[in-house]
């Protein structure tokens, strides 16, 4: 809205027409750049119109990027400046007092305190971060995050289903941000420059309401806490009057940008045809992976069938040594004796900790000619790791191969939802399950080809039935 943008040698409007989504826009224009005012014309907000669009297909969205039901999607969200959240590195966004970098900190947090298979994250950054510092430099950045299961949304599609599909967006001043709050999803902020904002600007309306991202020491929740919190007291109204401020023509900037764009060429508009935007496409199913070491702590609920509670979580530096599991399906840490076990990667940066795994995971296609079937890649792994207890090889969305140091050869098979849909959870988290009950304290040393036919297997508040079918033995090659 100030004149270095919109004038030319500071006297005449360098556009022809400049696009306004709402009233409240225009009057700000008029205060802050009455020469550009002239050129202004209320056309809605094609971008806001497609997300408003697809709001049906949330649960669409929600599958796509491997998030089932009882998982929430965490979405971090940066706009390009100093002051954003991918670009504070004062820690003044959140935390005056406190001079180390925020975005870290918050990284290595979300991989610490939010379980695996309760928590997806992903990132949302603005173009010009990936094209100001480079791709290369920007999953640099976010390596150590990415190989603990952080997802990166591609800078230019993809973002607005992201938003559709959260559950919490975790961001600051940018417009991303506040589209999520007008169609109703929590926001938190991380970073949040008020002085930078016009003080009249809904952006800045909404920074002064939303609730802020408080940054603690290392204590144990605090972040998830914050999250749960924001989430369960949510009221989808809350932002109602922002909302209406993103556009005075919802669902109509497609006729109103037609008329201007043919009006500005001096040409009539096409007759009979209506002018409609490209509909949001349904993106690619992108489960999340994590590379980093991954400790598990799991819980033996019951026998008949056998009932283990699984909570997985990418090791980080910042992983406390000592974890209580719940085994109440409630989410909620409670005292109580727990098994803990490592399972890493074999794609792993950090090729020392295979040599100690619990569980080794291999994931591909069955007909992989590189590594498959996933019957000779477990025979393998179980000889190039004499230290595992088993070998896992994830072959579909719902299932895995799972191998024995006793040599069984077991298929496990998630249970399809009663809509017929496959299970999103990580199959390698059924593996710790019948790991948990093949070696707990009950079991007394019972080989693991002795399970029932089916584990009962929570995650959080979600509980996944799970096949258990013996394979016959690949020969040994002559």
């Amino acid at each position: 809205m100030s004149p270095e943008w919109l004038l030319d040698d500071g006297r005449r409007p360098l556009a022809t027409a400049t696009v306004l989504s709402h009233p409240e826009q225009l009057e700000r224009l008029s205060a802050y750049c009455p020469e550009a005012a002239p050129t202004a014309v209320l056309a809605g907000d094609p971008c806001y119109d497609r997300i408003l669009a697809a709001l049906p297909r949330r649960d669409s969205f929600r599958r796509a990027l491997g998030v089932g039901p009882g998982r929430r999607l965490i979405v971090l969200n940066s706009t390009w400046s100093a002051r954003s959240l991918f670009g504070d590195t004062t820690g003044q966004g959140a935390a005056p007092a406190d001079a180390d970098d925020l975005l870290p900190w918050l990284l290595s947090r979300l991989a610490a305190e939010l379980p695996a298979d309760e928590y997806r994250v992903t990132a949302v950054l603005h173009p010009n971060i990936w094209h100001g510092h480079g791709p290369g430099q920007v999953r640099a950045w976010l390596d150590h995050a990415r190989q603990a299961g952080l997802d990166t949304i591609p800078p230019l599609d993809g973002w607005r289903q992201a938003l559709i599909a959260a559950d919490c967006v975790i961001g600051d001043h940018g417009s991303v941000t506040y589209y999520a709050a007008s169609i109703g999803v929590p926001v938190l902020l991380g970073a949040f420059p008020e002085e930078a904002l016009d003080p009249h600007s809904p952006v800045a309306a909404l920074v002064r309401t939303a609730p802020r991202l408080v940054r603690h020491g290392t204590g144990q929740g605090a972040l998830r806490a914050q999250i749960d919190q924001v989430i369960a007291a949510h009221e989808p109204d809350r932002y109602r009057r922002l909302a209406a401020q993103t556009t005075s023509s919802p669902g109509e900037s497609g006729l109103l940008l037609r008329r201007l764009f043919y009006g500005l060429l001096d040409l009539p508009e096409p007759s009979g045809r209506p002018a409609l935007l490209d509909p949001l496409p349904l993106p690619p199913y992108t489960p999340d992976r994590c590379t980093a070491p991954v400790r598990v702590l799991t819980r033996l609920l019951g026998a008949g069938p056998p009932e283990v509670a699984v909570v997985r979580r990418a090791t980080t530096e910042e992983n406390p040594e000592t974890e209580t599991v719940s085994g109440t399906g409630t989410g909620t840490p409670t005292e109580c004796e727990t098994a803990a076990h490592t399972v890493v990667d074999e794609d792993t940066k950090h090729a020392g900790r295979l040599r100690i795994a619990d569980i080794v995971v291999r994931r591909g296609r069955a007909d992989d000619p590189r590594v498959g079937p996933p019957g000779a890649w477990v025979a393998e792994a179980l000889a190039r790791y004499p230290y595992c207890g088993l070998a896992v090889y994830v072959d579909g969305i719902d299932r895995c191969v799972v191998g024995t140091r006793e040599g069984a050869l077991l298929r496990l098979t998630a249970a399809t939802a009663p809509d017929g849909r496959a299970d999103l959870c990580d199959p390698a988290a059924y593996a710790s399950a019948l790991y948990a009950w093949a070696t707990g304290e009950a079991a007394a040393g019972r080989p693991a080809r002795e399970a029932a036919p089916e584990i009962v297997v929570r995650t959080g508040r979600t509980t996944h039935r799970v096949r258990i079918d013996p394979l016959e033995q690949p020969r040994p090659q002559q």
